[in-house]
């Protein structure tokens, strides 16, 4: 005799019985990550006032960064739920990501700090190169960076996963190693 099968039941939100977020964290900080800066451009919020700002560009640091497909060429990143750069892709389908070396610490604490400058300040002695095809700023000296368009936003728990379609991917730099994000702290390879 044939069963029919149950249906599967969701689980609830939030954490299975017994992970904490302090044990999540734990865990998933043995997980060596490479170290991004993701940038986008916002547009000037009123394109018809002279008057109005320009362009800003914005950065923020990632190490939860994948290549997801070859065949389109596609990658994701995990941005948190509400953050500026969430809300900014949210509304501008262009970006850019520079995989950092481990010379470029400085870059990845300054993009990573909570409470920081405005985004100008943190350019500002940063160099870098306009994306041909964004406009996003492209850290100099990177490993590699990648120009995007956002194909699809994905919510996630507390996070939205951005994946986006390669428009350009450069090797400018073959020099140093790529910087590293374990237990908490930037690393290099030995």
């Amino acid at each position: 005799m044939l069963k029919t099968p149950s249906p599967i039941t969701p689980l609830p939100p939030g954490h299975a019985e017994g992970v904490s977020n302090d044990e999540f964290r734990a865990a998933m900080s043995r997980l060596a990550a490479g170290v991004v800066l993701v940038t986008a451009q916002e547009p000037p919020l009123d394109p018809d006032d002279p008057d109005a700002p320009g362009v800003e560009d914005v950065g923020m640091t990632a190490t939860a960064f994948m290549s997801v497909s070859l065949d389109p060429p596609l990658v994701l990143v995990s941005l948190r739920e509400g953050s500026r750069m969430d809300d900014l892709l949210a509304e501008q389908p262009l970006w850019a990501v520079s995989v950092l070396t481990e010379s470029q610490r400085h870059i990845a604490g300054r993009f990573a700090m909570k409470g920081r400058i405005s985004d100008r300040l943190l350019f500002e002695d940063i160099p870098y190169v306009r994306g041909e095809a964004t406009g996003a700023p492209l850290a100099g000296g990177a490993l590699a960076t990648l120009e995007c368009r956002t194909e699809q936003r994905v919510a996630a728990g507390d996070h939205t996963l951005v994946v986006g379609r390669v428009l350009t991917a450069r090797v400018p730099s073959a020099e140093g190693g790529p910087l590293l994000y374990f237990r908490g702290r930037y690393r290099q390879l030995d």
